[in-house]
């Protein structure tokens, strides 16, 4: 097993007592030394739902599983499980995508559908990349202007991505041909979406073609591009809207046509294009995943949603691409279009990194309370950390992933704040890999709106989803000015970063502050 570690050049260790417990804590986050309850008689349990509990005594305030935690002064004697938190690595941006695409038609997004952390994975951001496969680790972070809060980031970088060192990929397109596709911008936009992959693809990469309404055929069983790329594009072509939508039939027979088309050595990966709305079938993710799970585990077959139209079933989606070992992306038009299949394309058909896990140690004696900022649905059990056989995420070249925290220093904190790690499976080996990152408390930018700029467009971002969840622009987290100095933050860091994206977000803020 290979352990790397990596501390950021930000901070000081401060005298020898803190640096033995920086040290007890990096231990704790990457030695696998996690105290957790093994029988009843234990003070500390940590369940998987994130939430912590002490004793037999109801958990503490703001614990559940939103994974916020508080700290007794009795914790802070030694590092325990009370003051970790897990999650699977989670590189969806689709929830951001819908939301925009709601706002921009002059309604709010169910809050329901509000992910926040899909609307901080959806920027650019600067962290420093690996020069191979596996991740980098950044910690840093910001006070915010209610007393004691700070919000910390967690970002992780994956290498660059290149077009011409990427292994070959097996790509079996499922397209939802069903009666509600028919609406404008729904199966054009995806008939253009796929022509215009297949352009960018190479030619020793491979193409399956699926459909599905009531029931699911093959259109196209796995075809080489090299002297076969017309055939592509007259498959797609000839795609027409038909009637209901049996998703769980389109999945499954989409599974056996890459299972048939398997192909050792390449990137073997089922590309679900669907308005998400099932009506007829299994509209189960569990279920329907569970039939196809001999090839989804045994064959290492990925799953990458792309979703599509103004009505969008966006939880069944969502739960398809977790669940199916992939991620998840929105489509509103061609210039999402561009971005998804044309710019991102070697991070959404290749792999880095399987079934990644990521777990913050935060430092009892600094740290009175923490909340991770979405990732409800990836939670992972703190002692499943390093049990390889527990899922994960998956990650491609390119891709960035971003955690924030919330997080209520003790008064006088000083020293060691947070050790991160991440851990991941070699794409192809899948032998185990880690790599850390340290914060200590003077490395804290003295006030968020005088960081770096891609900090304070994470903070922006995560204020943003915080404010449409809540219906409210009194915060649930700590330091949300609310939508109106939220939007002047955004268009002040459209101008600074220049930074397309951020300019379409303070769009989305300023529409968002005119409904409400």
């Amino acid at each position: 097993m290979e352990h790397r570690h990596r501390t950021p050049r930000q901070g000081t260790a401060p005298g020898r007592t803190r640096r033995l417990r920086a040290a007890l804590l990096a231990l704790t986050a990457t030695g696998g030394l996690l105290l957790t309850a093994c029988s009843a008689s234990e003070n500390h349990r940590s369940s998987a739902d994130g939430s912590y509990h002490s004793g037999g005594l109801p958990a503490p305030y703001g614990t559940g599983a939103d994974g916020s935690r508080s700290v007794t002064s009795d914790e802070s004697r030694s590092p325990s499980a009370g003051h970790l938190s897990t999650f699977a690595l989670d590189v969806d941006t689709a929830s951001y995508g819908y939301a925009r695409r709601v706002l921009d038609e002059g309604g709010l997004p169910d809050p329901s559908q509000v992910r926040p952390e899909e609307f901080v994975n959806s920027f650019r951001q600067d962290y420093e990349r690996p020069d191979g496969n596996g991740f980098t680790v950044s910690v840093d972070g910001a006070h915010t202007d209610r007393t004691d809060w700070s919000l910390v980031r967690v970002g992780l970088a994956t290498r660059a991505a290149h077009t011409d060192d990427r292994p070959p990929a097996a790509l079996t397109f499922v397209v939802d041909v069903s009666g509600s596709m028919g609406e404008p911008g729904r199966l054009d936009l995806a008939k253009r979406s796929l022509a215009e992959m297949t352009d960018r693809l190479r030619d020793g990469d491979s193409v399956a073609l699926v459909t599905f309404s009531d029931e699911a055929r093959t259109v196209l069983p796995m075809t080489r591009l090299a002297g076969h790329r017309g055939k592509v594009h007259d498959a797609i072509d000839e795609l027409e809207t038909q009637d209901s939508t049996n998703l769980g039939a389109g999945v499954e027979k989409g599974y056996a046509t890459a299972t048939e088309g398997l192909r050792e050595g390449a990137t073997n990966r089922v590309v679900l294009v669907s308005d998400g709305l099932a009506n007829t079938g299994d509209t189960d993710p569990d279920s329907i995943l569970e039939r196809i799970s001999r090839e989804r585990r045994d064959h290492g077959i990925t799953l990458f949603g792309v979703g599509v139209g103004s009505d969008y079933g966006d939880a069944l989606m969502e739960r398809l691409a977790d669940k199916g070992d992939g991620h998840t992306a929105y489509v509103s038009g061609d210039e999402d279009a561009r971005k998804v299949f044309v710019e991102q394309l070697p991070q959404n058909v290749d792999l880095t990194a399987r079934d990644a896990k990521a777990q913050v140690a935060f430092d009892p004696e600094n740290v009175a309370e923490f909340h991770l900022v979405g990732y409800e649905d990836r939670k992972v059990a703190d002692e499943d950390f390093r049990d390889d056989n527990v899922d994960g995420g998956e990650v491609g070249p390119g891709h960035t992933v971003t955690a924030l925290y919330a997080v209520r220093t003790r008064p006088g904190a000083d020293g060691h704040l947070a050790t991160a790690s991440v851990r991941w499976l070699d794409p192809r080996t899948r032998a185990p890999h880690e790599e850390s990152g340290q914060l200590e408390t003077g490395a804290l930018h003295d006030d968020l709106w005088t960081a770096p700029p891609r900090l304070q467009v994470t903070a922006v971002a995560a204020y943003f989803a915080d404010a449409l969840r809540t219906r409210d622009t009194t915060d649930d987290l700590p330091g949300n000015p609310g939508l109106d100095r939220l939007g002047e933050r955004a268009h002040a860091l459209a101008d600074a970063t220049e930074d397309q994206d951020v300019r379409h977000l303070a769009r989305a803020i300023d529409e968002a502050g005119r409904l409400k």
